[in-house]
């Protein structure tokens, strides 16, 4: 903290001296934990509570127990989606008016969310709000995503607290490249031995809310999950092909 925002004293002495801390941010009464799990290259036809063949038991169960839209905007891209949803603002307005693999030149085409358009993780944050996101994140250019940054426009610099998924518009199911906060790291498992990354994803989300309970049981949280595996490449577990042969 600079100085200039220090609000105690300091005296000649430790006598003379006043100590002073910032307050700490607080969440207003009754406010709400937010979970947000983010299909990716999912259309509503796909779900079954919309007429779709597929079967999607939890979807129709959320769907039967709480709310759906029948009028709503869709940019029909991932980065934009994307980049609309965490700002609650058009896409071409924060800079990500097409996928974000690259930087245009153009203000409306950076690939990544200005600066000065605020993610639902920041304006949460000063409210007491811990942000935690998990998975898809695809709102930074492939040049400013390798393992020595810039990380100013990546999950950590932009309001959330704790990272784990990949960066770019999708990746192998079962060989991800994954980042954990600001690092990249190895998958957990392989193909071999039953991995796929949803379920990683998963557990990492429940993991994140179990740490957040465990150390900050007071403090509300979001959970931001991005799910990928409808987005190219298709790698479906065995079981569900099989059960779409029949």
């Amino acid at each position: 903290m600079a100085s200039g925002n220090f609000k105690g004293r300091i005296g000649a002495t430790i006598k003379e001296s006043q100590p002073w801390w910032p307050d700490r941010a607080r969440a207003p009464e009754g406010a709400p934990n937010i979970l947000i799990v983010l299909f990716d290259d999912v259309a509503f036809s796909d779900f079954g509570c919309y007429g779709s063949a597929i079967a999607t038991p939890t979807i129709d169960r959320l769907a039967a127990e709480g709310l759906r839209y029948t009028g709503f905007h869709t940019t029909a891209m991932c980065s934009t989606t994307r980049a609309a949803l965490l700002t609650g603002r058009n896409h071409h307005a924060v800079g990500v008016g097409c996928l974000a693999n690259f930087d245009s030149g153009f203000p409306g085409y950076r690939g990544k969310i200005a600066k000065e358009a605020g993610t639902l993780a920041e304006m949460l944050r000063p409210h007491g709000y811990r942000n935690y996101m998990i998975g898809k994140w695809h709102v930074t250019p492939l040049t400013e995503s390798g393992a020595t940054g810039p990380f100013d426009g990546w999950p950590l610099a932009r309001g959330f607290d704790r990272f784990y998924g990949f960066l770019d518009a999708e990746t192998d199911q079962y060989a991800p490249e994954l980042v954990l906060d600001n690092t990249h790291v190895d998958a957990p498992g392989t193909f071999e031995g039953g991995y796929h990354l949803t379920a990683d994803l998963v557990d990492r989300t429940i993991r994140f809310i179990a740490d957040h309970i465990a150390d900050r049981p007071q403090d509300p949280w979001l959970a931001w999950l991005a799910l990928g595996a409808c987005h190219a490449p298709h790698q479906a577990p065995a079981d569900l092909i099989r059960h779409y042969d029949a």
